[in-house]
């Protein structure tokens, strides 16, 4: 309001300073009037400085707001902040710029289309709680926070859960995390090296065995898939078809007995078709059967 007053005055000044004519239209009166009018709420035809004294004014006003409630504006009223937002987007308080931090290249490109936000937008009308909510309920982010970077930047910096396994149950191949949590925007076909877990809740109790797993890496590098088996103990399936069979209980135990047998046996070099680890007293190994025709040589009369 300051600067309006301002710039009535000065208008006037320089009109009383020409020295009008009595036959001069009215100020105020006839078709010219309008545009000039307009033309001056817009800020335009002020001296520069105090056109500059304006927006500031109403920077640090609308800043000030933002700064003591925070997120908090909306509930001043949709239409107040919208009002604010509007007109200090058309100062340059816009959105031009998504800045991620934390994200792989995968997860970077889920979280900008969960958070679904359109360039030239009125940063101060970004809901940031409700961004946040978005972002989190993105299968690759563990937690998020939210920066408001005025003019025109919002920051997220992201926790991402790594992708540690494949697991398959009922027939469909889902991506997981440690803790078992499916990340359901990963596509497995593009972890071939993730190990992969088989079975009804073999996501939930896998960490611990393929923390004893990768801990060997002779047997690792065999390993095709860990089994889960009626929901109390694993098979691990080599990439050979030998099956290693562990206890329900005691599986570091049982593994400390296979490397054993190993560094003795070379056993995870002989394509056996099964090691029973299951009774800590001892090591059951059974040979694959050969083909009933194996010990036949071609040959003619």
């Amino acid at each position: 309001m300051v600067a309006a007053v301002r710039a009535g005055a000065y208008s006037k000044a320089k009109t009383r300073a020409r020295a009008p004519s009595k036959s001069a239209p009215r100020r105020g009166s006839g078709p010219a009037a309008t545009p000039k009018f307009r033309a001056r709420a817009n800020g335009a035809g002020l001296p520069p400085k105090i056109a500059l004294m304006a927006a500031s004014g109403a920077i640090i006003i609308a800043a000030g707001l933002f700064l003591f409630t925070g997120d908090r504006m909306a509930k001043l009223g949709d239409a107040i902040q919208g009002g604010i937002a509007g007109q200090l987007g058309g100062m340059g308080f816009k959105l031009t710029s998504l800045k991620i931090t934390g994200a792989s290249p995968l997860a970077s490109a889920a979280i900008v289309k969960a958070a679904a936000l359109n360039r030239d937008d009125p940063i101060l009308a970004v809901d940031l709680a409700a961004l946040r909510e978005r972002i989190k309920a993105v299968g690759w982010v563990e937690d998020a926070s939210i920066v408001r970077l005025l003019p025109n930047t919002i920051r997220v910096d992201v926790v991402e859960r790594p992708p540690v396994a494949v697991w398959q149950t009922g027939g469909v191949m889902r991506v997981i995390d440690r803790s078992g949590l499916v990340i359901a925007e990963a596509d497995p076909s593009i972890f071939p090296d993730l190990p992969l877990l088989v079975g009804d809740g073999a996501n939930e109790a896998g960490s611990g065995v393929l923390d004893l797993v990768r801990a060997r890496p002779r047997l690792a590098s065999r390993l095709e898939a860990l089994v889960r088996v009626d929901g109390r103990r694993w098979d691990l399936r080599l990439k050979d078809g030998t099956i290693i069979q562990l206890p329900a209980v005691g599986e570091d135990s049982a593994l400390i007995q296979l490397d054993t047998l190993d560094r003795s046996e070379r056993v995870l070099d002989l394509g056996l078709e099964r090691i029973d680890l299951r009774s800590p007293e001892m090591v059951v190994v059974r040979r694959r059967e050969a083909p009933a025709n194996a010990g036949l040589v071609a040959g003619g009369y």
